[in-house]
């Protein structure tokens, strides 16, 4: 009788600790697995853009990533390195960073 409570009461724990660690992802803890941009914008935007942050390319993903947060909505858009205005648009970040 008592074992089996013993037995129940390590599988409640047991479940417990997995429902607390599967809630806890790596993303929550500041760890990317994978690029976290899946589509780009190649049309011009800069006027509605309030921030940039760039993300060089690292062992979970092979891409530089260019990030733009909008003024209006605070929406997160991934830019199209590619295109010839985010060129110019990180080049000037990266001059005025130098200074």
């Amino acid at each position: 009788m008592m074992s089996s409570r013993i037995a129940v009461a390590s599988i409640v724990v047991l479940l417990a600790f997995v429902a607390i660690s599967e809630g806890m992802t790596l993303r929550s803890l500041g760890v990317e697995l994978h690029c976290r941009c899946i589509q780009t914008e190649s049309r011009p935007i800069v006027r509605h853009i309030e921030k940039v942050e760039l993300i060089p390319a690292n062992s979970h993903c092979e891409e530089t990533e260019i990030i733009a947060t909008l003024k209006k909505t605070g929406q997160e858009v991934c830019l199209d390195p590619e295109a010839p205005w985010v060129k110019r648009l990180v080049d000037r970040i990266m001059s005025s960073k130098s200074r």
